[in-house]
């Protein structure tokens, strides 16, 4: 998955404005306690990552 589509994913799953404040502020246990932003540049890949985010939010079936 590339970044643009993970970031695609997120705006269309949390909003504009909300899908960065996910990112920086919300602590994930499937990301090792890492937010999106530290998991992302300690280089885990955007699927990996997205794959915590359908984990943990209740994303619906179409951006899965």
């Amino acid at each position: 998955m590339r970044l643009t589509v993970f970031w695609d994913r997120m705006r269309q799953q949390f909003g504009e404005a909300y899908a960065e404040s996910v990112a920086k502020d919300y602590v994930m246990a499937e990301l090792d306690g890492r937010t999106i932003e530290q998991a992302l540049a300690d280089g885990e890949s955007a699927k990996k990552v997205w794959h915590a985010v359908v984990a943990t939010f209740n994303v619906p079936s179409r951006l899965q």
